[in-house]
């Protein structure tokens, strides 16, 4: 816990001051994208339902720490209106269920078109792998292969094993965020 503690503390200390950095949270559907946003915000587990279009929340994990989340609905209809959220983003959760192994062809399939977008050019990106409480679900280096996470040569990334339902993993996976949007900006 004093780790935990600690490496927080690093985050707040990059965000002290300025605006909240604007991250987009994207993924399949039915991925936990919501129930994530939810938890880092109120601390508590809300009822989801599909999300049709967006939510939009300025979060800080702990004090200092701002990011202003875009979670946009990953229903297949909707996913060809994601890049008009990529303008002026610094971070990208993308968020995938690891017990769904049958849909990681698919996930990395819109992952790498998400880093093909001039927009989204070298913005890191920190993948979620959510569900990790559930029977089969894939470790983070079997998310990180599956996705084909080593072909992203142009950007950062980093994969964050999570259960949304408890919070394990979400703070460790802000924190991250945190860091790897520091470095970005001092490009």
């Amino acid at each position: 816990m004093g780790l935990l503690l600690a490496k927080l503390y690093e985050a707040v200390q990059m965000f002290q001051s300025g605006t909240p950095t604007r991250v987009l949270m994207l993924g399949l559907d039915a991925a936990g994208k919501t129930t994530i946003l939810y938890k880092v915000k109120l601390n508590e587990n809300v009822c989801t339902i599909p999300t049709i279009g967006f939510n939009v929340e300025t979060v800080t994990p702990i004090k200092g720490v701002s990011f202003t989340v875009w979670d946009v609905g990953g229903q297949e209809k909707i996913r060809a209106l994601w890049r008009h959220y990529y303008v002026n983003t610094e971070g990208l959760f993308f968020i995938v269920d690891s017990a769904d192994v049958s849909r990681m062809t698919e996930a990395s399939e819109e992952l790498f078109g998400i880093a093909k977008s001039p927009e989204m050019q070298g913005v890191p990106v920190v993948v979620v792998a959510n569900k990790q409480d559930l029977p089969g679900a894939l470790s983070t280096a079997e998310v990180a292969d599956r996705l084909k996470l080593r072909e992203l040569r142009d950007r950062k990334w980093f994969v964050q094993g999570a259960c949304a339902v408890n919070g394990d993993g979400i703070y460790e996976a802000m924190h991250e965020m945190a860091k790897l949007v520091k470095e970005f900006k001092k490009r």
